[in-house]
Protein backbone atom coordinates (compact mmCIF):
# COMPACT_ATOMS: atom_id res chain seq x y z
CA UNK A 1 0.00 0.00 0.00
CA UNK A 2 1.57 3.04 -1.17
CA UNK A 3 2.13 5.76 1.63
CA UNK A 4 0.11 8.56 1.25
CA UNK A 5 2.48 11.84 1.28
CA UNK A 6 4.03 13.85 4.46
CA UNK A 7 3.20 17.75 4.14
CA UNK A 8 6.37 19.43 5.55
CA UNK A 9 7.42 23.23 5.91
CA UNK A 10 10.32 25.58 7.84
CA UNK A 11 8.48 27.27 10.50
CA UNK A 12 9.98 29.23 13.84
CA UNK A 13 8.26 27.30 16.53
CA UNK A 14 8.32 28.87 20.57
CA UNK A 15 7.50 26.22 23.46
CA UNK A 16 6.54 28.39 26.45
CA UNK A 17 5.60 27.23 29.83
CA UNK A 18 4.90 28.42 33.56
CA UNK A 19 8.03 27.57 35.79
CA UNK A 20 6.81 26.68 38.98
CA UNK A 21 2.72 25.64 38.09
CA UNK A 22 1.87 22.53 40.10
CA UNK A 23 3.41 24.92 43.05
CA UNK A 24 0.77 27.74 41.69
CA UNK A 25 -1.86 25.78 41.08
CA UNK A 26 -1.73 24.08 44.79
CA UNK A 27 -1.16 27.19 46.66
CA UNK A 28 -4.20 29.52 44.96
CA UNK A 29 -5.85 27.48 41.86
CA UNK A 30 -8.59 29.92 41.13
CA UNK A 31 -6.42 32.72 41.02
CA UNK A 32 -3.40 31.49 39.52
CA UNK A 33 -5.82 30.69 36.36
CA UNK A 34 -7.35 33.96 36.29
CA UNK A 35 -4.34 35.61 36.34
CA UNK A 36 -3.01 33.24 33.29
CA UNK A 37 -6.35 33.78 31.27
CA UNK A 38 -5.46 37.76 32.06
CA UNK A 39 -2.10 37.91 31.19
CA UNK A 40 -2.79 35.37 28.07
CA UNK A 41 -5.71 38.27 27.10
CA UNK A 42 -4.12 40.97 27.55
CA UNK A 43 -0.38 41.01 26.69
CA UNK A 44 0.58 37.28 25.06
CA UNK A 45 -2.19 37.04 22.58
CA UNK A 46 -1.42 40.48 21.32
CA UNK A 47 1.86 40.15 20.84
CA UNK A 48 1.90 37.05 18.67
CA UNK A 49 -0.99 38.19 16.68
CA UNK A 50 1.28 41.52 16.37
CA UNK A 51 4.11 39.12 15.04
CA UNK A 52 1.77 37.13 13.38
CA UNK A 53 2.36 33.69 15.31
CA UNK A 54 -0.38 31.17 15.40
CA UNK A 55 -0.58 29.51 18.32
CA UNK A 56 -0.93 25.69 17.43
CA UNK A 57 -1.92 24.36 21.21
CA UNK A 58 -2.14 25.13 24.27
CA UNK A 59 -1.96 22.72 27.62
CA UNK A 60 -2.49 24.06 31.79
CA UNK A 61 0.31 25.60 31.76
CA UNK A 62 1.66 25.75 28.40
CA UNK A 63 1.96 27.02 24.94
CA UNK A 64 2.89 26.19 21.35
CA UNK A 65 3.33 28.66 18.85
CA UNK A 66 4.07 28.75 14.96
CA UNK A 67 5.87 31.55 12.93
CA UNK A 68 7.00 32.11 9.38
CA UNK A 69 9.52 34.62 10.47
CA UNK A 70 12.28 33.59 13.04
CA UNK A 71 12.80 37.40 13.57
CA UNK A 72 9.05 37.78 14.52
CA UNK A 73 9.56 34.85 17.06
CA UNK A 74 12.65 36.04 18.98
CA UNK A 75 11.14 39.24 18.91
CA UNK A 76 7.60 38.19 20.66
CA UNK A 77 9.34 36.20 22.93
CA UNK A 78 11.52 39.25 24.56
CA UNK A 79 8.86 41.66 24.24
CA UNK A 80 6.61 38.89 26.21
CA UNK A 81 9.40 38.67 28.95
CA UNK A 82 9.70 42.08 29.22
CA UNK A 83 6.00 42.41 29.51
CA UNK A 84 5.59 39.99 32.23
CA UNK A 85 8.70 41.77 34.41
CA UNK A 86 6.18 44.87 34.43
CA UNK A 87 2.89 42.93 35.49
CA UNK A 88 4.66 40.72 38.20
CA UNK A 89 6.16 44.12 39.47
CA UNK A 90 3.50 44.79 42.29
CA UNK A 91 2.82 40.83 42.75
CA UNK A 92 4.01 38.66 45.65
CA UNK A 93 6.30 36.57 44.73
CA UNK A 94 4.31 33.28 45.68
CA UNK A 95 1.39 34.66 43.25
CA UNK A 96 4.27 35.38 40.16
CA UNK A 97 3.80 33.80 36.74
CA UNK A 98 6.95 33.46 35.54
CA UNK A 99 7.43 32.05 31.62
CA UNK A 100 10.30 29.78 30.28
CA UNK A 101 10.76 29.96 26.43
CA UNK A 102 12.63 27.82 24.08
CA UNK A 103 12.51 28.82 20.39
CA UNK A 104 14.12 26.77 17.30
CA UNK A 105 13.57 27.11 13.41
CA UNK A 106 13.47 23.74 11.90
CA UNK A 107 11.65 21.17 9.43
CA UNK A 108 8.06 19.99 10.77
CA UNK A 109 5.19 17.71 9.81
CA UNK A 110 1.99 19.67 9.09
CA UNK A 111 -1.22 17.54 9.74
CA UNK A 112 -4.39 19.51 9.44
CA UNK A 113 -3.83 22.42 12.51
CA UNK A 114 -1.05 20.51 14.01
CA UNK A 115 2.56 20.25 13.99
CA UNK A 116 5.36 17.68 14.85
CA UNK A 117 8.73 16.40 14.28
CA UNK A 118 12.35 17.19 15.65
CA UNK A 119 11.92 20.83 15.22
CA UNK A 120 9.00 20.78 17.65
CA UNK A 121 10.85 18.67 19.98
CA UNK A 122 13.61 20.59 20.22
CA UNK A 123 11.61 23.44 20.85
CA UNK A 124 10.35 22.16 23.96
CA UNK A 125 13.74 20.88 25.41
CA UNK A 126 14.91 24.02 24.88
CA UNK A 127 12.24 25.61 27.00
CA UNK A 128 13.81 22.77 29.57
CA UNK A 129 16.77 24.55 29.76
CA UNK A 130 15.27 28.17 29.68
CA UNK A 131 15.75 29.80 33.35
CA UNK A 132 12.12 31.13 34.62
CA UNK A 133 11.92 34.44 32.78
CA UNK A 134 14.38 33.35 30.17
CA UNK A 135 14.86 32.46 26.66
CA UNK A 136 16.77 29.68 25.43
CA UNK A 137 17.14 28.96 21.47
CA UNK A 138 18.73 26.84 19.11
CA UNK A 139 22.33 27.97 16.88
CA UNK A 140 20.25 28.17 13.82
CA UNK A 141 18.06 30.72 15.68
CA UNK A 142 20.81 32.44 17.01
CA UNK A 143 22.50 32.64 13.71
CA UNK A 144 19.52 33.36 11.45
CA UNK A 145 19.02 36.50 14.13
CA UNK A 146 22.01 37.81 15.47
CA UNK A 147 22.49 40.80 12.86
CA UNK A 148 18.77 41.49 12.92
CA UNK A 149 18.00 41.84 16.61
CA UNK A 150 19.48 44.44 19.03
CA UNK A 151 19.62 41.19 21.86
CA UNK A 152 22.97 39.64 23.31
CA UNK A 153 23.73 35.66 22.87
CA UNK A 154 25.34 33.90 25.89
CA UNK A 155 26.72 30.77 24.58
CA UNK A 156 25.65 27.99 26.50
CA UNK A 157 27.90 24.92 25.39
CA UNK A 158 26.37 21.97 24.39
CA UNK A 159 23.44 20.22 25.58
CA UNK A 160 22.31 16.44 25.89
CA UNK A 161 18.24 16.33 26.16
CA UNK A 162 15.63 13.77 25.85
CA UNK A 163 14.93 11.89 22.84
CA UNK A 164 17.43 13.74 20.66
CA UNK A 165 20.05 11.92 19.25
CA UNK A 166 22.40 14.67 18.97
CA UNK A 167 23.43 17.01 21.84
CA UNK A 168 22.07 20.95 21.12
CA UNK A 169 24.14 23.87 20.40
CA UNK A 170 22.21 26.15 23.16
CA UNK A 171 22.35 30.14 23.26
CA UNK A 172 20.21 32.27 25.94
CA UNK A 173 19.08 35.65 25.09
CA UNK A 174 20.36 38.21 27.55
CA UNK A 175 17.00 40.38 27.94
CA UNK A 176 18.97 43.01 29.31
CA UNK A 177 21.95 43.23 26.99
CA UNK A 178 21.14 44.71 23.36
CA UNK A 179 23.55 46.57 20.87
CA UNK A 180 25.65 43.58 20.80
CA UNK A 181 25.06 40.23 18.67
CA UNK A 182 27.29 37.84 21.50
CA UNK A 183 28.09 38.12 25.01
CA UNK A 184 31.12 36.24 26.96
CA UNK A 185 30.92 35.16 30.15
CA UNK A 186 32.31 37.25 33.02
CA UNK A 187 34.70 34.48 33.32
CA UNK A 188 35.66 32.03 30.77
CA UNK A 189 33.62 28.80 31.70
CA UNK A 190 35.84 25.39 33.07
CA UNK A 191 35.37 22.04 31.79
CA UNK A 192 33.85 19.21 34.15
CA UNK A 193 35.92 17.34 35.84
CA UNK A 194 35.57 13.32 35.99
CA UNK A 195 33.37 13.19 39.07
CA UNK A 196 29.80 14.93 40.44
CA UNK A 197 30.68 18.17 41.30
CA UNK A 198 29.42 20.77 43.37
CA UNK A 199 29.42 24.42 44.47
CA UNK A 200 27.62 25.59 47.62
CA UNK A 201 26.72 29.33 47.20
CA UNK A 202 26.96 31.93 50.39
CA UNK A 203 23.41 31.87 51.36
CA UNK A 204 21.34 34.97 51.64
CA UNK A 205 20.92 36.62 54.65
CA UNK A 206 17.52 37.70 54.90
CA UNK A 207 16.82 39.17 58.25
CA UNK A 208 18.77 42.60 57.64
CA UNK A 209 20.75 41.66 60.90
CA UNK A 210 24.28 41.74 60.06
CA UNK A 211 24.91 39.18 62.86
CA UNK A 212 23.12 36.79 61.16
CA UNK A 213 25.68 36.89 58.05
CA UNK A 214 28.54 34.77 60.39
CA UNK A 215 25.65 32.24 61.36
CA UNK A 216 24.61 31.96 57.30
CA UNK A 217 28.47 31.95 56.42
CA UNK A 218 29.18 28.92 59.01
CA UNK A 219 26.28 26.78 57.97
CA UNK A 220 27.82 27.01 54.24
CA UNK A 221 31.38 26.48 55.32
CA UNK A 222 30.32 23.19 57.40
CA UNK A 223 28.69 22.23 54.31
CA UNK A 224 31.52 22.51 52.03
CA UNK A 225 33.50 20.91 54.65
CA UNK A 226 31.07 17.55 55.26
CA UNK A 227 30.92 17.75 51.42
CA UNK A 228 33.93 17.39 51.28
CA UNK A 229 34.31 14.01 52.95
CA UNK A 230 32.46 12.22 50.22
CA UNK A 231 34.47 11.27 48.34
CA UNK A 232 33.07 10.62 45.01
CA UNK A 233 32.07 14.69 44.73
CA UNK A 234 34.20 17.38 43.47
CA UNK A 235 33.45 20.02 45.67
CA UNK A 236 34.70 23.49 44.78
CA UNK A 237 36.59 25.45 47.99
CA UNK A 238 34.69 28.20 49.81
CA UNK A 239 37.70 30.96 48.91
CA UNK A 240 36.03 30.29 44.86
CA UNK A 241 32.27 30.18 46.27
CA UNK A 242 32.74 33.46 48.24
CA UNK A 243 33.46 35.01 45.03
CA UNK A 244 29.32 35.68 44.62
CA UNK A 245 28.95 36.71 48.13
CA UNK A 246 26.24 40.17 48.15
CA UNK A 247 25.73 39.11 44.26
CA UNK A 248 22.50 38.30 42.46
CA UNK A 249 24.71 34.80 41.27
CA UNK A 250 22.85 32.79 38.34
CA UNK A 251 22.64 29.45 38.57
CA UNK A 252 23.98 28.36 35.21
CA UNK A 253 26.78 31.07 35.35
CA UNK A 254 27.76 30.40 38.65
CA UNK A 255 28.23 26.60 37.29
CA UNK A 256 30.15 27.14 33.79
CA UNK A 257 32.96 29.37 35.63
CA UNK A 258 33.18 27.21 38.54
CA UNK A 259 33.10 24.07 36.29
CA UNK A 260 30.62 22.28 38.36
CA UNK A 261 27.21 20.22 37.20
CA UNK A 262 25.16 21.10 40.93
CA UNK A 263 24.79 24.55 42.59
CA UNK A 264 23.53 24.34 46.72
CA UNK A 265 22.07 27.81 47.16
CA UNK A 266 19.85 28.75 50.20
CA UNK A 267 18.65 31.75 52.55
CA UNK A 268 18.75 32.28 56.43
CA UNK A 269 15.83 34.52 57.95
CA UNK A 270 15.53 35.55 61.85
CA UNK A 271 12.50 36.03 63.32
CA UNK A 272 12.75 36.75 67.19
CA UNK A 273 14.52 33.93 68.80
CA UNK A 274 13.98 32.02 66.15
CA UNK A 275 15.86 31.12 62.66
CA UNK A 276 14.21 29.68 59.72
CA UNK A 277 17.66 28.09 56.94
CA UNK A 278 16.12 27.08 53.44
CA UNK A 279 18.22 24.89 51.30
CA UNK A 280 17.77 23.77 47.25
CA UNK A 281 19.82 21.93 44.92
CA UNK A 282 19.81 22.63 41.31
CA UNK A 283 21.36 20.71 38.57
CA UNK A 284 22.40 23.68 36.67
CA UNK A 285 22.23 22.77 32.93
CA UNK A 286 18.68 22.13 32.93
CA UNK A 287 17.92 24.51 35.98
CA UNK A 288 16.06 21.68 37.31
CA UNK A 289 15.71 21.52 41.59
CA UNK A 290 16.76 18.03 42.70
CA UNK A 291 16.18 18.66 46.20
CA UNK A 292 14.80 21.62 48.62
CA UNK A 293 13.90 21.78 52.32
CA UNK A 294 13.93 24.29 55.37
CA UNK A 295 15.06 23.77 58.80
CA UNK A 296 13.45 25.58 62.03
CA UNK A 297 15.10 26.22 65.38
CA UNK A 298 16.05 28.27 68.55
CA UNK A 299 19.22 30.94 67.85
CA UNK A 300 19.99 29.58 71.89
CA UNK A 301 20.85 26.57 70.37
CA UNK A 302 22.73 28.37 67.65
CA UNK A 303 25.21 25.86 67.16
CA UNK A 304 23.44 22.38 67.44
CA UNK A 305 21.39 23.93 65.04
CA UNK A 306 24.03 24.39 62.60
CA UNK A 307 24.91 21.01 63.07
CA UNK A 308 21.86 19.31 62.73
CA UNK A 309 21.33 21.48 59.30
CA UNK A 310 24.87 20.10 58.18
CA UNK A 311 24.12 16.55 58.72
CA UNK A 312 20.29 17.12 57.41
CA UNK A 313 21.16 18.58 54.25
CA UNK A 314 24.44 16.34 53.51
CA UNK A 315 22.44 13.20 53.92
CA UNK A 316 19.63 14.40 52.33
CA UNK A 317 21.18 15.57 48.92
CA UNK A 318 24.16 12.74 48.83
CA UNK A 319 21.21 9.99 47.95
CA UNK A 320 19.69 12.90 45.45
CA UNK A 321 23.15 13.61 43.73
CA UNK A 322 23.51 10.12 42.85
CA UNK A 323 20.23 9.92 41.52
CA UNK A 324 20.83 12.52 39.32
CA UNK A 325 23.96 10.99 38.42
CA UNK A 326 22.54 7.23 37.70
CA UNK A 327 19.77 9.03 35.53
CA UNK A 328 22.54 11.27 33.51
CA UNK A 329 24.92 7.89 33.13
CA UNK A 330 21.24 6.47 31.92
CA UNK A 331 21.17 9.25 28.70
CA UNK A 332 24.71 7.93 27.84
CA UNK A 333 25.18 6.34 24.95
CA UNK A 334 26.38 2.70 25.93
CA UNK A 335 29.37 2.83 23.31
CA UNK A 336 30.64 5.78 25.24
CA UNK A 337 30.39 4.70 28.93
CA UNK A 338 33.39 4.80 31.37
CA UNK A 339 33.80 2.60 34.99
CA UNK A 340 32.34 5.73 36.78
CA UNK A 341 28.96 5.64 34.39
CA UNK A 342 29.19 1.48 34.64
CA UNK A 343 28.86 1.62 38.59
CA UNK A 344 25.88 4.19 38.38
CA UNK A 345 24.09 2.35 36.43
CA UNK A 346 24.41 -0.60 38.34
CA UNK A 347 23.46 0.57 41.11
CA UNK A 348 19.65 1.13 40.77
CA UNK A 349 20.02 -2.64 40.18
CA UNK A 350 21.58 -3.64 43.10
CA UNK A 351 18.82 -1.68 45.19
CA UNK A 352 15.85 -3.46 43.10
CA UNK A 353 17.05 -6.35 45.81
CA UNK A 354 15.95 -9.56 42.50
CA UNK A 355 17.79 -11.89 41.68
CA UNK A 356 17.86 -10.90 37.68
CA UNK A 357 18.76 -7.50 39.45
CA UNK A 358 21.98 -8.65 41.14
CA UNK A 359 22.93 -10.76 37.75
CA UNK A 360 22.95 -7.40 36.21
CA UNK A 361 24.73 -5.35 38.35
CA UNK A 362 27.26 -8.19 38.58
CA UNK A 363 27.45 -7.72 34.67
CA UNK A 364 28.17 -3.74 34.70
CA UNK A 365 30.66 -4.14 37.70
CA UNK A 366 32.44 -6.68 35.55
CA UNK A 367 32.27 -4.41 32.94
CA UNK A 368 33.79 -1.78 35.13
CA UNK A 369 36.41 -3.71 36.35
CA UNK A 370 37.56 -4.55 32.81
CA UNK A 371 37.78 -0.40 31.95
CA UNK A 372 39.44 0.36 35.60
CA UNK A 373 41.01 -2.63 37.27
CA UNK A 374 41.66 -0.52 40.44
CA UNK A 375 38.14 1.28 40.51
CA UNK A 376 37.72 0.58 44.15
CA UNK A 377 34.03 1.67 44.08
CA UNK A 378 33.22 -0.66 42.04
CA UNK A 379 34.74 -3.94 43.53
CA UNK A 380 33.30 -2.74 46.89
CA UNK A 381 29.84 -2.15 45.25
CA UNK A 382 30.24 -6.43 44.06
CA UNK A 383 31.54 -7.49 47.44
CA UNK A 384 28.34 -6.12 48.95
CA UNK A 385 26.42 -7.32 46.10
CA UNK A 386 27.98 -11.08 47.18
CA UNK A 387 26.79 -10.39 50.79
CA UNK A 388 23.10 -9.50 49.60
CA UNK A 389 22.92 -12.67 47.52
CA UNK A 390 23.79 -14.44 50.26
CA UNK A 391 21.24 -12.92 52.83
CA UNK A 392 19.00 -13.15 50.02
CA UNK A 393 19.40 -17.26 49.63
CA UNK A 394 20.27 -16.50 45.74
CA UNK A 395 23.70 -18.12 45.54
CA UNK A 396 24.27 -20.89 43.03
CA UNK A 397 27.46 -21.94 45.13
CA UNK A 398 27.67 -20.05 48.98
CA UNK A 399 30.73 -20.77 49.41
CA UNK A 400 32.22 -19.92 46.04
CA UNK A 401 30.26 -16.60 46.25
CA UNK A 402 31.15 -15.79 49.93
CA UNK A 403 34.70 -16.37 48.66
CA UNK A 404 34.49 -14.08 46.34
CA UNK A 405 33.20 -11.52 48.50
CA UNK A 406 35.57 -11.30 50.77
CA UNK A 407 38.20 -11.38 47.78
CA UNK A 408 36.14 -8.15 46.52
CA UNK A 409 36.26 -6.53 49.49
CA UNK A 410 40.15 -6.48 50.29
CA UNK A 411 40.60 -5.72 46.84
CA UNK A 412 38.37 -2.70 47.00
CA UNK A 413 40.30 -1.45 50.33
CA UNK A 414 43.67 -1.99 48.74
CA UNK A 415 42.99 0.15 46.01
CA UNK A 416 41.09 2.87 47.87
CA UNK A 417 41.28 2.48 51.78
CA UNK A 418 40.33 6.12 52.16
CA UNK A 419 36.88 6.16 50.49
CA UNK A 420 34.47 6.24 53.11
CA UNK A 421 31.69 4.11 50.77
CA UNK A 422 34.73 1.65 50.19
CA UNK A 423 35.43 1.15 53.83
CA UNK A 424 31.49 1.08 54.95
CA UNK A 425 30.50 -1.59 51.93
CA UNK A 426 33.82 -3.97 52.61
CA UNK A 427 33.43 -3.89 56.24
CA UNK A 428 29.83 -4.81 56.28
CA UNK A 429 30.78 -7.44 53.91
CA UNK A 430 33.75 -9.18 55.81
CA UNK A 431 31.58 -8.88 59.04
CA UNK A 432 28.26 -10.41 57.09
CA UNK A 433 30.07 -12.71 54.91
CA UNK A 434 33.44 -13.76 56.43
CA UNK A 435 32.19 -13.71 60.07
CA UNK A 436 34.81 -10.85 61.13
CA UNK A 437 32.54 -8.65 63.25
CA UNK A 438 35.85 -7.08 64.87
CA UNK A 439 37.27 -5.76 61.35
CA UNK A 440 34.05 -5.06 60.15
CA UNK A 441 33.46 -2.62 63.25
CA UNK A 442 36.68 -0.93 63.08
CA UNK A 443 36.12 -0.19 58.91
CA UNK A 444 32.71 0.92 59.47
CA UNK A 445 34.23 3.48 62.03
CA UNK A 446 36.62 4.66 60.24
CA UNK A 447 33.98 5.42 57.52
CA UNK A 448 31.75 7.37 59.99
CA UNK A 449 34.77 9.15 60.93
CA UNK A 450 35.48 10.26 57.49
CA UNK A 451 31.97 10.68 56.69
CA UNK A 452 29.56 11.38 59.42
CA UNK A 453 26.62 12.12 57.11
CA UNK A 454 26.53 8.77 55.33
CA UNK A 455 23.21 6.96 56.19
CA UNK A 456 24.53 3.75 54.55
CA UNK A 457 27.24 3.50 57.05
CA UNK A 458 24.93 3.91 60.21
CA UNK A 459 22.73 1.50 58.89
CA UNK A 460 26.07 -1.42 58.30
CA UNK A 461 27.53 0.11 61.40
CA UNK A 462 23.77 -1.16 63.06
CA UNK A 463 23.82 -4.23 61.68
CA UNK A 464 27.09 -5.17 63.72
CA UNK A 465 26.08 -3.59 66.55
CA UNK A 466 22.73 -5.43 66.69
CA UNK A 467 25.05 -9.13 65.88
CA UNK A 468 27.57 -8.10 68.81
CA UNK A 469 24.97 -8.38 71.17
CA UNK A 470 24.45 -4.16 71.66
CA UNK A 471 20.95 -4.03 70.37
CA UNK A 472 20.09 -0.47 71.73
CA UNK A 473 23.19 1.13 69.85
CA UNK A 474 22.04 -0.66 66.95
CA UNK A 475 18.56 0.54 66.62
CA UNK A 476 20.12 4.27 67.71
CA UNK A 477 22.32 3.83 64.40
CA UNK A 478 19.24 2.60 61.67
CA UNK A 479 17.15 5.59 63.48
CA UNK A 480 20.62 7.94 62.51
CA UNK A 481 20.26 6.56 59.01
CA UNK A 482 16.40 6.73 58.47
CA UNK A 483 16.89 10.80 59.57
CA UNK A 484 19.49 11.04 57.18
CA UNK A 485 18.23 9.37 54.27
CA UNK A 486 14.10 9.09 54.62
CA UNK A 487 13.65 8.23 51.13
CA UNK A 488 16.82 5.86 51.11
CA UNK A 489 16.10 2.95 48.12
CA UNK A 490 17.70 0.55 50.60
CA UNK A 491 15.31 1.60 53.51
CA UNK A 492 13.22 -1.91 54.00
CA UNK A 493 16.80 -2.73 55.07
CA UNK A 494 16.99 -0.53 57.80
CA UNK A 495 13.68 -1.05 59.13
CA UNK A 496 14.74 -4.62 58.77
CA UNK A 497 17.62 -3.82 60.80
CA UNK A 498 15.73 -2.64 63.59
CA UNK A 499 13.16 -5.34 63.84
CA UNK A 500 17.04 -7.83 63.99
CA UNK A 501 17.97 -5.59 67.14
CA UNK A 502 14.65 -5.28 68.91
CA UNK A 503 14.46 -9.11 68.27
CA UNK A 504 18.09 -9.53 69.76
CA UNK A 505 16.95 -7.36 73.33
CA UNK A 506 13.98 -9.82 73.24
CA UNK A 507 11.51 -6.98 72.63
CA UNK A 508 9.45 -9.37 70.06
CA UNK A 509 6.43 -6.86 69.85
CA UNK A 510 8.87 -4.43 68.32
CA UNK A 511 10.42 -6.55 66.11
CA UNK A 512 7.58 -7.51 64.31
CA UNK A 513 6.18 -4.14 64.19
CA UNK A 514 9.33 -2.96 62.66
CA UNK A 515 9.66 -5.81 60.41
CA UNK A 516 5.92 -5.61 59.10
CA UNK A 517 6.89 -2.39 58.09
CA UNK A 518 10.36 -3.60 55.98
CA UNK A 519 7.61 -5.82 54.34
CA UNK A 520 5.37 -3.29 53.16
CA UNK A 521 8.04 -1.09 51.74
CA UNK A 522 10.21 -3.76 50.18
CA UNK A 523 8.20 -7.09 49.86
CA UNK A 524 11.59 -8.33 47.76
CA UNK A 525 13.90 -8.55 51.06
CA UNK A 526 13.34 -11.69 52.80
CA UNK A 527 15.33 -11.20 55.99
CA UNK A 528 12.54 -9.19 56.69
CA UNK A 529 10.42 -11.72 56.16
CA UNK A 530 11.90 -13.87 58.24
CA UNK A 531 12.22 -11.72 61.20
CA UNK A 532 8.37 -11.03 61.25
CA UNK A 533 7.93 -14.74 61.25
CA UNK A 534 10.01 -15.36 63.42
CA UNK A 535 8.95 -12.43 66.14
CA UNK A 536 5.53 -13.60 65.47
CA UNK A 537 5.76 -17.15 66.90
CA UNK A 538 8.10 -15.66 70.08
CA UNK A 539 5.09 -14.26 70.81
CA UNK A 540 3.03 -16.83 70.18
CA UNK A 541 0.87 -16.11 67.35
CA UNK A 542 1.91 -18.96 66.06
CA UNK A 543 -1.16 -19.21 62.90
CA UNK A 544 0.21 -15.81 61.92
CA UNK A 545 4.01 -16.66 62.21
CA UNK A 546 3.43 -19.31 59.67
CA UNK A 547 1.35 -17.47 57.37
CA UNK A 548 4.28 -15.33 57.04
CA UNK A 549 6.69 -18.09 55.96
CA UNK A 550 4.14 -19.12 53.84
CA UNK A 551 5.02 -15.84 51.96
CA UNK A 552 8.40 -16.47 52.58
CA UNK A 553 8.98 -19.80 50.91
CA UNK A 554 6.84 -18.69 48.52
CA UNK A 555 9.66 -15.86 47.63
CA UNK A 556 12.36 -17.88 48.43
CA UNK A 557 11.40 -22.36 47.81
CA UNK A 558 14.65 -23.38 48.65
CA UNK A 559 14.86 -21.49 51.81
CA UNK A 560 16.14 -24.20 55.10
CA UNK A 561 17.24 -23.89 58.72
CA UNK A 562 20.10 -25.78 57.67
CA UNK A 563 21.23 -23.01 54.90
CA UNK A 564 20.36 -20.10 57.08
CA UNK A 565 22.81 -21.18 59.79
CA UNK A 566 25.57 -21.75 57.53
CA UNK A 567 25.15 -18.38 56.34
CA UNK A 568 24.89 -16.45 59.92
CA UNK A 569 28.54 -16.77 60.81
CA UNK A 570 27.83 -12.89 61.93
CA UNK A 571 25.26 -13.67 64.57
CA UNK A 572 25.74 -14.26 68.12
CA UNK A 573 25.44 -17.75 69.07
CA UNK A 574 22.52 -16.41 71.40
CA UNK A 575 20.91 -14.28 68.53
CA UNK A 576 21.20 -17.00 66.07
CA UNK A 577 19.67 -19.96 68.44
CA UNK A 578 16.50 -18.00 69.06
CA UNK A 579 16.34 -16.66 65.49
CA UNK A 580 16.16 -20.10 63.75
CA UNK A 581 14.46 -21.37 66.76
CA UNK A 582 11.25 -18.85 66.18
CA UNK A 583 11.66 -19.53 62.39
CA UNK A 584 11.34 -23.21 63.45
CA UNK A 585 8.14 -22.80 65.18
CA UNK A 586 6.85 -20.91 62.68
CA UNK A 587 7.34 -23.71 60.19
CA UNK A 588 10.72 -23.27 58.16
CA UNK A 589 11.73 -26.51 57.07
CA UNK A 590 15.11 -28.06 58.47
Amino acid sequence: MEREPVNRRMAAILAADVAGYSRLMGTDEEGTHARLKAHRRELIDPKIKERHGRIVKTTGDGILIEFPSVVDAVRCAVEVQQGMVQRNTDMPDRQRIVFRVGINLGDVIVEGKDIYGDGVNIAARLEGLAEPGGICVSRTVRNQVRDKLPYAFEDMGEQSVKNIARPLRVYRVHLDRAGATTAEPTRPALPLPNKPSIAVLPFQNMSGDAEQEYFADGIVEDLITALSHVKWLFVIARNSSFVYKGKVADVKQVARELGVRYVLEGSVRRGGNRVRITGQLIEAATGSHIWADRFDGALADVFDLQDQVTASVVGAIEPKLRTAEIERAQRKPTDSLDAYDLYLRALPHFHALTFAGSDEALRLLRRAFELDPTYALAAALAARCYAYRGAQGWAADLNEEADEAVRLAHAALDADSDDPDVLHMAGFTLAYVGGDNQSGALLIGRSLSINPNSAQAWSASGHIRGWVRDPDTAVEHFERAIRLSPFDPLLSTFYGGIAMAHFEAKRYAAAVEWADKAVRIGPKFLPAHRWLAAGLARLDRVDEARAAVRRLMALDPGGTLVGLRRRLSSFNTGLLDDYLDGLRKAGLPE
